[in-house]
């Protein structure tokens, strides 16, 4: 048997405080020439640019899709290709989900695909990859926000483009609640309804749309119970220092979603989900509400999919640090 590898180390520092536009998601980045492009959404995507982090430009252009859709889109994650076409996914909360519970706005997060030849000025909507199995709707839930559903996710290529993986948060049947993946080949990226599989007891056979799936990191407590505890709304980036794949992780501890803290995992193999290291924490919530932890790569062409030695570490569109990853202690 081959021995795990160490973990690494990193390092916490405070830094001059930086602001994307307002955001209530990742906030996936991309750089045509010299130039650097941030999405931002609370709902309705927002996209900034700028020479680099310090000098972009938020006052944002309201990015515009190609059709009507039920309910609220926030692009979460995005990748150019080196033709200039840019793809992106996005989370979805449908309306009506629940309509009978009028004190609180349920629903069931889904994940779609999109795709642009302007920089993301405008999309084209190419459907949905990613649904719940349509019998886990809780609709007693003690959940402030969600009856069920499959959403707040990062999606990326591996470095062969082979396949197109996404890491979600799951909230459906207990069981399959947590932090779970999903892959289609990145090949099938322009017609990709019908093609995500979800990792399931260690095999890509459930279907995206409906499948059962098995967490990375399964939930402590039920996230319909008024004290859940649970992993949620991982980014993920390639760290070339480390020449391993990062993980940074939301942790819920309640039906509101009070944040206990930032967490890290270290993978080697995307194609391997039993492979990610156990997730240890970071910091402490630094302000409320404290969501979205991801990096931003701070050489040529690093984003929030790839970063070197030092990175920025934005937590809900605000950076105060950098972190620094070293070898293991």
């Amino acid at each position: 048997m081959t021995p795990k590898r160490a973990m690494p180390s990193w390092t916490l520092r405070e830094a001059p405080e930086l602001r994307f536009r307002d955001t209530d998601c990742n906030s996936p980045a991309h750089w045509d020439r010299d130039t650097l492009f941030i999405f931002n959404s609370i709902g309705q995507p927002y996209r900034s640019h700028g020479p680099d982090l310090e000098n972009l430009d938020t006052t944002g252009l309201a990015v515009q899709y190609d059709n009507e859709c039920s309910g609220a889109r926030w692009i979460e994650s995005t990748w150019r290709d080196d033709d200039g076409t840019l793809w992106g996914w996005y989370h979805n909360e449908p309306l009506g989900i629940v309509p009978e519970v009028t004190d609180r706005h349920l629903t069931a997060p889904r994940i779609g695909a999109i795709v642009s030849s302007d920089n993301g000025a405008t999309w084209h909507d190419l459907g949905f990859v990613l649904e719940a199995a349509p019998d886990s709707l809780r609709r007693n839930t003690a959940n402030y926000y969600f009856a069920g559903g499959n959403g707040d996710f990062c999606a990326i290529p591996d470095r062969e483009l082979r396949w197109l993986y996404v890491f979600f948060s799951a909230y459906g049947h207990f069981a399959e609640q947590g932090v779970a993946v999903a892959r289609m080949p990145w090949e099938d990226r322009s017609a990709p309804v019908g093609r995500m599989m979800k990792w399931r007891e260690g095999q890509w056979l459930e279907p995206g749309l409906g499948g059962r799936l098995t967490p990375i990191f399964p939930a402590r407590v039920d996230w319909h119970r008024p004290d859940a505890d649970a992993f949620w709304g991982p980014s993920v980036h390639w760290n070339t220092y480390l020449g391993r794949w990062v993980m940074l992780l939301n942790r819920a501890c309640d039906r509101d979603w009070a944040q206990e803290g930032i967490y890290i995992s270290f993978c080697d193999d995307l194609a391997n989900p039993a492979s990610w290291s156990e997730p240890q924490k970071i910091m402490d919530a630094p302000y409320r509400p404290g969501w979205y932890p991801q990096v931003m790569g701070l050489g040529p062409g690093g984003t929030d999919k790839v970063a070197g030695e030092t990175a920025r570490l934005y937590i809900h569109g605000i950076s105060r640090w950098t972190i620094t990853f070293g070898p293991a202690p």
